[in-house]
């Protein structure tokens, strides 16, 4: 029951058609295509009207109009151009210039390391400290999403079952250990989420017609050990940004579909939303487990592995980066614990090439103050997903929150008009004292960089040392230095 589903997508177009689907992070351009009619008016009145389209009927079924003439329409321009193998680097010496007063900035604190990678080559343009580990807050979710799309199926789903419980009346409602299961539909936070009311109508259909639901048994004996990582603080759980970590849960463990506050309970707050589906708002709800061999009444599935991916690093999402830390644990045989997930995701970043000296993880989120990652090891892995070393990391990037535009950087980033849009993608990590930004830019001369930076003893304030950390990733975009 907590095995994950791999669907594939489809594949091929239409007849007649091109498609071209380009995924460039969370900043994504609509194209609208439109009919053209050509009018040709003569003395006043309207001579012709041609209006064609792909489902129009057959060539020979044309009525040809004297005189009528379509535009001439030229070849168009790409909508991302491909970068230039021949845009220059950076020189170390002159990014080292621009950027150590940057990172002397005394919002920052004394505990800066940075690290600079230039994409195309993976050489190393600028350290510091780069090697030494340090509480990198929730860029640790970079960590997290390399293991989950090279261990799993980027295709695969999660699912949530009902099953019949032991005793006429009750429904087992069993945690595969996704929690954007909805109580809206569609969801208010996780598109693509499956719904309660989904579960509700096929248990409903799978009855005896006239049974009544009087208890709902919630089964989270998927995940084992604490509910709490070490290192979270006695306010982290439940809060706006965490709460228990179970199998069972609805709308990432929120109080209630789009709130900020988490829940204390999250079982049981999914088990009293299917009752109220069901129509049975005053049955029992309790924490139990399935029996064994009873019948399946109902499966819904998560969205795929590569959007919850998605949705995690630009939410900044800690219950689902904890959920899929565990599905790696599940692949890889592991408990389904924290400390089980902590060791699946070191193993699979290994097993992806990924150089993991100095990493020490307690949780697969980065909420742990016991986390360690060297910014090195973030830049290793940026580069690894745009650069194509790492198989299967695309969806990291296009995660990503957009400076100025998306995810937790949609407010940061863009109080420079020098900096092109979408210049800068970067996963932010905030805990008290503690600031850090790590991503991809392209600087003005049109070379992809990866960099991180990671103030693990910033004295300022939020505000000013976020504002810090982009007046950094802003230099190197605006940064020929050469």
């Amino acid at each position: 029951m907590g095995t994950i589903t791999s669907t594939a997508p489809p594949t091929g177009t239409a007849s007649g058609t091109t498609t071209v689907t380009a995924n460039y992070g969370r900043f994504r351009r609509r194209m609208a295509m439109g009919v053209v009619a050509a009018l040709l008016v003569v003395g006043g009145s309207i001579a012709g009207l041609v209006v064609a389209t792909q489902d129009d009927a057959p060539a020979e079924a044309t009525v040809a109009v004297p005189g009528a003439q379509l535009p001439q329409i030229g070849a168009a321009d790409p909508v991302l151009a491909a970068l230039s193998a021949e845009a220059p680097a950076p020189e170390p010496a002159a990014l080292a210039a621009a950027l150590d007063p940057l990172l002397d900035a005394p919002d920052l604190g004394s505990g800066v390391s940075a690290s600079v990678v230039d994409v195309a080559t993976g050489g190393e343009l600028y350290a510091r400290d780069a090697a030494d580990p340090a509480s990198p807050a929730s860029t640790a979710k970079l960590l997290t999403a390399v293991a989950a799309l090279t261990t799993l199926d980027p295709a695969a789903t999660i699912p949530t079952t009902v099953v019949e419980g032991a005793a006429p009346g009750e429904v087992v409602l069993v945690g595969g250990g996704d929690p954007t299961l909805s109580r809206t539909a569609p969801s208010q936070t996780y598109p693509g989420a499956p719904t309660v009311a989904d579960l509700a109508t096929q248990v409903v259909a799978a009855l005896p017609a006239g049974t009544e639901v009087t208890r709902v048994v919630v089964d989270s004996s998927l995940y084992t050990g604490p509910l709490t990582a070490t290192g979270w603080g006695p306010g982290d759980s439940p809060s706006n940004y965490a709460a228990p970590v179970t199998a069972t849960a609805v709308d990432g463990a929120r109080v209630a579909p789009g709130a900020l506050a988490r829940s204390a309970q999250p079982g049981l707050d999914a088990g009293a939303a299917l009752a109220d589906a069901l129509g049975a708002a005053g049955a029992t709800v309790v924490l139990g487990e399935a029996p064994e061999g009873t019948r399946t009444l109902a499966t819904v599935q998560s969205a795929p592995v590569v959007r919850l991916v998605e949705q995690m690093l630009a939410l900044s999402d800690n219950m689902l980066a904890e959920s899929l830390a565990r599905q790696v644990a599940l692949a890889r045989d592991l408990p389904a614990s924290f400390e089980g997930a902590a060791d699946a995701v070191t193993e699979a970043l290994t097993d992806a090439g990924v150089d993991v000296s100095g990493v020490v993880l307690a949780d697969g989120s980065g909420l742990s103050r016991d986390d360690r990652v060297p910014a090195a090891v973030l830049t290793g892995i940026v580069a690894g997903a745009a650069g194509g070393s790492i198989n299967d990391a695309g969806a990291v990037l296009s995660g990503l929150p957009v400076a100025g535009y998306d995810g937790t950087l949609f407010d940061r980033g863009d109080d420079d008009p020098a900096t092109a849009p979408g210049a800068v993608r970067a996963k932010t990590g905030t805990l008290l004292g503690v600031h850090a930004l790590a991503g991809t830019v392209l600087t003005v001369d049109g070379r992809l960089l990866a960099f991180a930076v990671i103030a693990d003893a910033a004295t300022g304030g939020e505000v000013a040392a976020e504002a810090a950390l982009d007046a950094v990733a802003a230099r190197l975009a605006l940064c020929g230095c050469r």
